[in-house]
């Protein structure tokens, strides 16, 4: 924190930040800040400053109790933007959270909005950065196409994109020309190559979702799932690792995928209940994917696969609606294009893949210029 403190001394903070928002000791960077500082305002992501809020859950302003802050969410129905009147409040915003390094994160678009915000008003924003737990090397996956902007994706980015958060933030504020005075506090330590498991840190989850790192590295393919009706394991002691249906059969789907022979993971057949979100209390069969190589995994082709074999294998799969009329299906909105209504084939399955590493190996050296680290 030594090295914000000639930005931030003497001026009125706004906090943007999460429950992965602590230093090395666990402490939360809200009373770090509020302690040494003082703070003028809180502003909420989504799952709220504390964690305590369900995913989707939109809430308002409030007050936080532990701090006496008040907070302002950006993730309130109808804008999850600053508004003038919240600007009004301070002099420099500082962002906190642990990115995931996936393009549907939704903390992502909430620091690039926020930037933008502050770039009009003429108000510093500081990013405290953290690791990207994926890597800061492997691109994977599609580049979003720009008639499928969303909250979950909003930005140009591969699906797996190889940047923290202040390279993210960096890299937008000049590929944009929003022109923000923007001040990135790197983290200590980090090499690109660096996994999360070798930062030699312990997993705090970004989100309840996301309770593990090998939920994180996974999400970049199951979390396509999302659009269909499978459930992507909500609801289960393994989101994200655990994918199925009241119509799959666990054992022939784990026998298919296995029989891929992808790298770096195994298929095991399961049986489950999830207690929320899709098919809540109803017996499901699925495969639960485990990491046996996490250099190996490649998350957005085990997607890709996955989703393919499960829709030539049960015809009851099917991708759910647009969440507002006159909108776009929920797995386009992921996918950033319309790319996988239409895969029926193996082919067509490889094709996509074809094109998914041309477009992240393209990615991959237009970030380079933004690398911090």
């Amino acid at each position: 924190m030594d090295e914000a403190a000639p930005l931030l001394q003497g001026r009125r903070i706004g906090l943007i930040t999460s429950p992965t928002g602590v230093n090395a000791t666990f402490r939360p960077t809200i009373d770090v800040l509020q302690e040494r500082f003082g703070l003028a305002a809180l502003f909420s992501p989504e799952h709220g400053v504390r964690g305590d809020l369900d995913a989707g859950s939109l809430v308002e302003s409030y007050t936080d109790e532990r701090s006496s802050v008040p907070v302002y969410s950006l993730y309130r129905r109808g804008s999850k933007r600053l508004t003038p009147e919240m600007l009004e409040r301070i002099d420099v915003l500082v962002y906190d959270i642990q990115d995931i390094g996936t393009r549907y994160y939704t903390f992502i678009y909430t620091m690039l909005y926020a930037l933008e915000d502050c770039a009009v008003a003429g108000i510093p924003f500081v990013v405290l950065d953290r690791p990207n737990p994926l890597d800061g090397v492997t691109v994977e996956g599609s580049v979003l196409e720009g008639g499928f902007r969303s909250f979950v994706g909003d930005y140009p980015l591969a699906v797996r994109y190889g940047l923290t958060a202040g390279e993210v933030a960096e890299m937008a504020n000049i590929e944009q020309g929003w022109g923000a005075q923007i001040h990135v506090i790197r983290c200590r330590g980090w090499e690109r190559s660096m996994r999360f498991p070798e930062t030699g840190r312990v997993w705090i989850a970004p989100s309840m979702n996301i309770p593990n790192y090998h939920a994180a590295l996974l999400y970049p393919g199951t979390c396509l799932f999302e659009g269909t009706n499978l459930s992507e394991g909500r609801g289960t002691t393994a989101p994200f690792e655990l994918i199925g249906a009241p119509f799959v059969d666990a054992e022939l789907l784990a026998g298919e995928m296995n029989g891929l022979k992808l790298p770096g993971v195994h298929f095991r057949p399961m049986h489950f209940k999830p207690s929320a979100s899709k098919h809540q209390g109803m017996l499901c069969g699925g495969v639960y994917i485990h990491v046996l190589d996490e250099r190996a995994v490649r998350p957005v082709e085990i997607g890709v696969r996955l989703l393919l074999t499960v829709r030539r294998l049960f015809p009851e799969l099917q991708f759910l609606p647009p969440l507002r009329e006159g909108g776009r299906p929920f797995i386009d909105l992921l996918a950033g294009g319309e790319l996988y209504r239409g895969m029926e084939s193996v082919s067509d399955a490889e094709a996509l893949l074809e094109r998914f590493r041309r477009e992240s190996e393209a990615f991959a050296e237009r970030k380079k210029v933004y690398h911090l680290y």
